[in-house]
């Protein structure tokens, strides 16, 4: 009798020693998630630092690469949608390092396009100038920021008709657009730029920025989305009466189909438009898109998806790196709106970016971080590339990462 109760008392024991450890190393979790963030910044920093020398010998922001195996360097002289990421990236990697190169870099490259403010027949404005004025003005408050961020809204805002209640994506009357016979077409990427008027209202006081975005999304909410909450790329409006003349697509595969960056650029918009108007019809929005991401039998089992989710072979269709990026950076925003909940989705989508797979060799990858994007398949233009806007939103997820798990260290 005496031998059983010795064996439970050990038995006891271990259990109790069991428990002790497991407790002991939860609150490590998030130390050991640090770390590997910590490392990714570093090596971001090492790697894009060769991409830096190389923008500063053309004195041009770089894009992606050429099928030649060139840099494609982005001529300021005309506006290009994504001339805003590199000096955005510059502005994310001087917040990571405190190193003034990157912050001297992100005021210099900016200044590249600043003219582009006034431009009124973009509506990308939101992605050129708060992904980089909009970081500058955040990191290294300064008045000519503000009003370089006013100017563009303003411009901006002369693209919304209060009789569709939208902001024109695209001028139709001629190239391609025009061939597709459309009158007011609004692309669902229009949701990324909503985040620029939101922060103009801030800037101005003046709500009319906000109503803006209000309406331009409530109007996507409407119009984009199927039942499933898979998104049209673009919605044509009758520019009288705002009612819908087609919904198709002009990056996905079919009009019918999902254009993965699609969803990515809806999950993101829709969770902004909640961070700044508090209004839960768009936190519900964007939980019933990252559902239909996450959910989805078409996405692949390491998350990062196909160009589109409805292609019929996905033998020969390429992933998108980018939108997985973007799908990232989204959920970590969503993550802090509903107690954690996407930060174990948000941290797997990071660590398998981080992973040879997807991301360059020090020094390959003519200095870009990640690899395996796809601009437009339709446009034949930028397939299995690397791209500027997927290292932005990589790195903005690790800092918002490393934030989420800061506060849980303390």
């Amino acid at each position: 009798m005496r031998n059983i109760f010795v064996l439970w008392l050990c038995l006891l024991g271990i259990l109790l020693n069991s428990c002790k450890q497991s407790t002991t190393e939860k609150p490590e979790e998030p130390i050991d998630n640090l770390a590997f963030i910590e490392e990714e910044l570093q090596f971001a920093d090492k790697q894009l630092s060769g991409l830096l020398t190389k923008a500063k010998a053309a004195n041009k922001n770089p894009r992606t690469v050429e099928k030649d195996s060139s840099i494609y360097f982005i001529d300021s002289t005309s506006f290009d949608w994504t001339e805003g990421f590199f000096p955005g990236t510059c502005w994310y990697l001087y917040e990571a390092t405190q190193d003034t190169k990157w912050k001297e870099a992100a005021i210099h490259f900016q200044s590249l396009y600043k003219d582009h403010k006034d431009l009124p027949a973009f509506h990308d404005l939101g992605f050129v100038f708060n992904c980089s004025y909009g970081n500058g003005n955040r990191i290294a408050p300064n008045d000519d920021y503000k009003t370089i961020l006013i100017d563009a809204a303003n411009t901006l805002a002369n693209r919304y008709d209060a009789r569709v209640g939208s902001i024109k994506s695209w001028d139709a009357d001629k190239g391609w657009q025009a061939d597709r016979n459309w009158e007011y077409p609004v692309i669902i990427d229009n949701m990324m730029n909503l985040e620029l008027l939101y922060e103009a209202s801030i800037l101005t006081s003046d709500s009319t920025f906000a109503q803006i975005a209000n309406a331009h999304a409530d109007k996507t909410m409407a119009n984009h989305y199927r039942s499933d909450y898979s998104s049209y790329h673009v919605v044509d409006y009758d520019s009288i009466s705002g009612e819908v003349r087609k919904k198709e697509t002009a990056q996905g595969f079919a009009d019918s189909s999902s254009w993965a960056r699609g969803q990515a650029w809806g999950l993101y918009g829709f969770t902004l438009c909640y961070k700044y108007t508090n209004d839960k019809k768009y936190l519900d929005m964007a939980e019933n898109i990252a559902a239909y991401i996450l959910n989805s039998k078409e996405l692949p089992d390491d998350k990062i998806p196909y160009w589109d989710y409805h292609t019929p072979d996905k033998t020969i269709t390429p992933r998108d790196v980018s939108a997985a990026a973007v799908t990232a950076s989204a959920l970590i925003k969503l993550n802090e709106f509903t107690s954690g909940k996407y930060e174990e989705e948000a941290l797997e989508i990071v660590k398998t970016l981080a992973t040879p797979a997807y991301k360059a060799e020090l020094g390959a990858n003519k200095n870009f971080l990640l690899k395996h994007s796809v601009g437009s398949i339709p446009h034949d233009n930028e397939i299995d590339v690397p791209l500027n806007y997927a290292d932005y939103y990589y790195i903005e997820a690790l800092l918002g990462l490393k934030n989420c798990y800061s506060k849980k260290k303390q």
